[in-house]
């Protein structure tokens, strides 16, 4: 999930990775929609890529001639589908897909589908990205095909574009009333704007269709049964995938859960709960190494402050000339807010701005605010469609709040989570097309909810409410790193064992805390 930039505003990004649909409303089964005819693969040669694409996509210097061996062996293509399942016959759209193939085809089980977080998110690399993540998780590939795909509006698939306007800058300080309403009218227009833009495309932008589009991936790929590794988002379009097609449905491991309703507004809700709990563990890491930061000895010292640090920085906001952001109270709450791979820096940019005097920014102040995005590569896949973003959350949104409830949750949020709180927007407003929803339920089948204990992103209480909604087996990560489980060795070797045999322990310790 991205967060607002430092002055507590932001988009609809503040929904990536995790909003999940609803288990309320009117259901949207399988059999409402007619079966078109199955689309083959058209196989073609897999893109270029330079050294340069391939280090922006995340590989490091030495795992570039893995990745090149990998892509050698990566089989890509498209299919199409319709782009309205209810007109079979009516428009196409291409999908993107991706195969690479099992190494041990004698021992082979099936094939894997990695279903990618957003929403948004491409998964045409996932493949690769996976065999490259770790010696354990990439044993996968030993006996299983691994696919990917670009879900609708992303990448190499058939896509549109309403990338809009940023928010108006609120200013520094306190957000004031007449600030929102002016951020939330802006972005308002701008949600209607882009919904208006290409309704018979961005319409058609939902979990079910892309779980349906999946579907015909496994239908043309030959496959009687798909398995699925889903992450974040993924997690949800994997629930709903299993919903639908319970009988086309293999092994299902599902890590950082989305909760089971489509309310942007309560996933708001449950971001900023779970994100202010997980502070009150940043406060006691930062009190045993008091001796390297200098804001408490205890947990309790250390939130208090931490919370006068951001109301000193509301009251007094500070311009250094080196940098652009203005810091103040909501910067102090972003600060508050890392999660655990961060506490280092945060801590030391908590630090400094306790006794920050001078005219330019202390260094780890600089570093953190003043960090510039990284120009786009020449020839790089694109990795988020924030149109595709945008689209599939508010066409499943059944919040849709008015500025006056709006600014009332923003008001509770600063009451209750009074260290980390700081996003207001407007969510879904504005959109013009009708919202739906799509009904999960238990079917058979093995799965398993990956949930992390202290998760900011999806809140560990979703895989609780998923669970209830769906059914499943809980297994727990002990940090609060979202989508963890296949980047730390120990968990690995746990989601390999189960892939490979259905079966699985509780849990794992997940990422270890860091030191200063």
């Amino acid at each position: 999930m991205r967060r607002a930039a430092a002055g507590g505003v932001g988009g609809l990004a503040c929904a990536v990775l995790t909003l999940g649909s609803t288990t309320r409303g009117m259901a949207v089964p399988a059999t409402a929609v007619a079966s078109p005819p199955v689309s083959a693969v058209g196989w073609r040669p897999c893109p270029a890529y330079s050294d340069e694409v391939i280090t922006s996509l995340g590989a490091t210097g030495e795992q570039i001639p893995r990745f090149r061996a990998q892509l050698k062996r990566l089989e890509c293509g498209t299919i199409s589908v319709p782009l309205d399942y209810r007109r079979p016959a009516g428009r196409k759209i291409s999908i993107a897909v991706t195969r690479l193939g099992a190494v041990d085809t004698g021992h082979r089980l099936g094939a894997l589908a990695m279903a990618p977080g957003g929403p948004g998110g491409s998964g045409y690399l996932d493949p690769i990205s996976m065999t490259l993540r770790n010696k354990e998780i990439a044993r996968l590939n030993d006996r299983y095909d691994l696919i990917g795909f670009d879900p609708r509006g992303v990448n190499y698939s058939t896509k549109t574009s309403c990338e809009g306007a940023p928010p108006p800058h609120r200013g520094p300080g306190p957000l004031t009333k007449a600030s929102a309403k002016r951020i939330y009218e802006a972005m308002a227009a701008d949600n209607a704007a882009c919904g208006r833009s290409d309704p018979a495309f961005l319409g058609q932008l939902t979990t079910a269709n892309v779980a349906r589009d999946l579907d015909r991936v496994r239908a043309a790929l030959g496959e009687r049964r798909l398995n699925i590794l889903g992450f974040s988002w993924g997690t949800w379009l994997g629930a709903v995938y299993r919903s639908l097609f319970p009988g086309r449905t293999g092994r299902v491991f599902l890590d950082s859960p989305a909760p089971p309703y489509t309310s942007f507004a309560e996933h708001d809700e449950g971001v900023a709960e779970a994100t202010e709990r997980n502070f009150a563990r940043m406060a006691a890491w930062l009190a045993r190494y008091d001796t390297t930061y200098g804001l408490g000895a205890t947990a309790q010292q250390v939130r208090a402050a931490v919370l006068k640090l951001r109301h000193d920085y509301d009251a007094a906001p500070k311009t250094f000339t080196d940098l652009n952001a203005t810091i103040d109270g909501a910067s102090i709450a972003q600060l508050a807010g890392k999660t655990s791979p961060e506490w280092p820096r945060a801590g030391r940019a908590l630090a400094e701005l306790r006794g920050a005097t001078g005219s330019q920014a202390p260094p780890t102040v600089k570093e953190i605010f003043g960090a510039e995005p990284a120009p786009p590569v020449p020839g790089a896949p694109e990795m988020m469609n924030m149109t595709m973003n945008r689209a599939t959350i508010c066409n499943e949104d059944q919040s849709r709040l008015g500025f006056s409830a709006a600014w009332a949750a923003y008001q509770e949020r600063l009451e209750r989570e009074p260290v980390t709180a700081f996003y207001f927007g407007a969510g879904c407003a504005g959109w013009p097309l009708p919202a739906r929803q799509t009904r999960v339920h238990r079917t058979g089948g093995s799965l398993v909810l990956s949930g992390h204990r202290y998760d900011t992103m999806s809140a560990y209480k979703w895989t609780l409410q998923t669970q209830a909604a769906i059914g499943g087996k809980v297994y727990t990560v002990d940090d609060d790193v979202h989508v963890s489980a296949t980047r730390v060795p120990e968990c690995a070797v746990d989601v390999v064992a189960y892939f490979t045999t259905g079966r699985i322990d509780n849990g794992c310790d997940g990422e270890p805390a860091p030191t200063p």
